[in-house]
């Protein structure tokens, strides 16, 4: 198959070396291009002229934000979407049950490639633009904005680097005291006490070190978003829900939560402009979101796992 590999070079896991190994390993068999991003959208506009030329497959070889760009480039034409992991969390591939290494996981794309194993998966979409995994409304999203703040030293913190970011947010950068919008489920009867949302296309929402954050079982490829909204800013409210959920099993029924499943519509909105962020990329803030499910919107290469 003819493939293009988008390498963020910029991006923690990546390095001239990996960079080599997945090479070597993926074009075993395949004809595989190599290009580098350098900015924000790069990755979008490489993947879009490649499934104009007809490549068969575009791996997004970089963190979270770099597939998200790549899949928003092929979305809706035939070129598959290939993961690679070179973040520093890596969800979606973590997501397919590959390795958080690169030079590990290339094994498990390269097998999928091999099987030609391309199967079609749903996409959410938030004004016009596609994600893989997660749209962070609110007080996630803010955090997230003070993360970019010191993006020099993301490669190097990774974790340590949010749970900073959050505390910091918590206590001088969001407001607890007042809702932040509203939220509208498929036409329903809007919510109105919206203090931040998140919406899954996958589960679970991240990773805390290996440990999955499982917010809902019930997002997934082939099934309708998930909309998690929290309606209050009370510490012992959120990390009880947040706690359950790294016990397995999804965030637990409670008066402060609205959960909605298989959503198929969404709108999110204030007359105060609110941040949000796509796959981990913060991207300013709003006064209204409009999400849709895509079902079938792009083909993904599955991942095998190497016997034994």
């Amino acid at each position: 198959m003819k493939v293009l590999l988008v390498v963020n070079s910029f991006a923690s896991s990546v390095t001239a070396r990996n960079t080599v190994v997945v090479h070597r390993r993926l074009s075993r068999g395949h004809d595989v291009e190599i290009v580098e991003t350098n900015r924000r959208g790069h990755a979008t506009r490489f993947a879009h002229d490649a499934a104009r030329r007809g490549v068969d497959v575009v791996i997004g070889y970089g963190g979270d934000g770099t597939l998200n760009e790549v899949a928003t480039g092929i979305a809706g034409t035939d070129t598959a979407l290939g993961v690679l992991p070179g973040g520093s969390t890596n969800v979606f591939a973590r997501t397919l049950g590959m390795p958080n290494d690169p030079v590990e996981a290339v094994e498990y794309l390269a097998r999928g490639l091999d099987a030609a194993d391309l199967r079609p998966i749903g996409l959410g979409q938030v004004n016009g633009r596609y994600f893989c995994f997660h749209v962070g409304v609110g007080y996630d999203a803010a955090v997230v904005q003070e993360v970019e703040k010191r993006g020099s030293l993301k490669r190097w913190l990774g974790h340590p680097l949010f749970i900073f970011a959050g505390l910091s947010t918590w206590l001088r950068a969001y407001d607890r005291k007042h809702p932040h919008f509203s939220v509208t489920v498929d036409g329903g009867e809007p919510v109105h006490d919206g203090y931040f949302t998140i919406v899954l296309n996958t589960n679970p929402y991240t990773y805390l070190g290996n440990r999955p954050l499982d917010l809902s079982p019930a997002a997934t490829l082939d099934r309708g978003l998930v909309a998690i909204t929290f309606k209050t800013m009370n510490a012992h409210a959120i990390l009880s829900s947040l706690a359950g959920a790294l016990k397995g099993g999804g965030v637990q029924p409670a008066d402060h939560l609205d959960v909605r499943t298989d959503v198929s519509n969404l709108v999110i909105e204030h007359a105060t402009p609110f941040p949000y962020q796509i796959d981990g990329d913060a991207l300013g803030n709003t006064g209204r979101l409009q999400f849709v499910h895509v079902p079938d919107a792009v083909k993904l290469v599955f991942p095998t796992a190497p016997p034994g």
